[in-house]
């Protein structure tokens, strides 16, 4: 089984410890090698690539070099930001050899742009969906409404991954899962992304008229793939329900724990517990 260097960024170190755990837990279960990049660092999202256009490329253009450095071929980025700033960089690198040279000057090492970068759904569609047939042992039989947000498709030109308006592959993934994906109109609407701290009311605003719609549809679930998004829907709820002006306890779960569940791993193992909206026993 080829081996695929895994990139956690910060958040996955953090506020999103339970993303980092259901990767995990998924890979052991299904004997899928990750090898995480030795010494990496913070890849700047959100801020840099709007402060320093320079630091905005350095930054992750270490990350990817690190990679290079240490065999590794292809890389996963679970967190949507993360995943943005490095396949945005690779890009930018790989297209621009005077930029490309300046840059790995910066950073003191050298980068070839032979890397490939997958984000999570990217992976799971490459390694985990050919085994899902015969791996799957508990159906999750549930309505569920799969919310892209902004990043994972976007720029499309440069990510080249899924519809941009209306993306599928997620809902894919759960039907396999057993559950029945929704549709519904606010699959990548902003939730206020980077605001939560600095303007929280605007990202319950947000993410309330995201939990609404997801509610009406008749979802029972909201799935993601980005931390993010799962901080704004999840940890800033009282401040959604206040700008709703009503009480919703729709769950939020990454996609990499829905996928854990239904090939029967525990809860703990996926992180469930770390939720502040609590994950029903399916």
């Amino acid at each position: 089984m080829k081996e695929t260097g895994f990139y956690p960024g910060c958040s996955l170190q953090a506020t999103s410890r339970e993303y980092n755990e259901s990767v995990r837990a998924l890979a052991r279960h299904l004997s899928l090698p990750l090898r995480e990049i030795e010494d990496w660092n913070c890849c700047g999202a959100t801020a840099a690539h709007s402060m320093n256009h320079e630091l905005a490329l350095a930054l992750p253009a270490r990350v990817l070099a690190l990679a290079e450095a240490q065999g590794m071929e292809e890389i996963v980025v679970p967190c949507a930001a993360c995943y943005g700033r490095l396949a945005t960089t690779h890009h930018t690198l790989v297209t621009d050899e005077t930029l490309r040279q300046k840059t790995c000057d910066t950073i003191g090492m050298e980068y070839s742009g032979k890397l490939k970068i997958l984000n999570a759904v990217q992976w799971i569609e490459q390694y985990v969906e050919p085994l899902l047939a015969n791996a799957v042992t508990h159906p999750i039989n549930r309505k569920m409404a799969c919310y892209y947000g902004c990043l994972l498709v976007r720029p499309h030109k440069v990510l080249q991954f899924d519809r941009v308006e209306d993306p599928q592959s997620m809902d894919r993934l759960c039907a396999l899962c057993g559950s029945e994906p929704v549709d519904w109109a606010f699959k990548t609407e902003c939730c206020g992304a980077g605001l939560s701290i600095s303007r929280t009311q605007s990202v319950g605003r947000l993410s309330g008229a995201i939990l609404s719609d997801a509610a009406e549809r008749g979802a029972e679930a909201i799935i993601v793939a980005c931390p993010m998004c799962h901080s704004n829907l999840d940890m800033r709820r009282p401040a959604a329900n206040r700008s709703l002006g009503q009480k919703l306890d729709i769950p939020v779960l990454f996609i990499t724990q829905l996928i854990g569940l239904a090939l029967g791993i525990p809860r703990k193992e996926l992180g469930l517990d770390r939720h502040f909206v609590p994950v029903p026993q399916w």
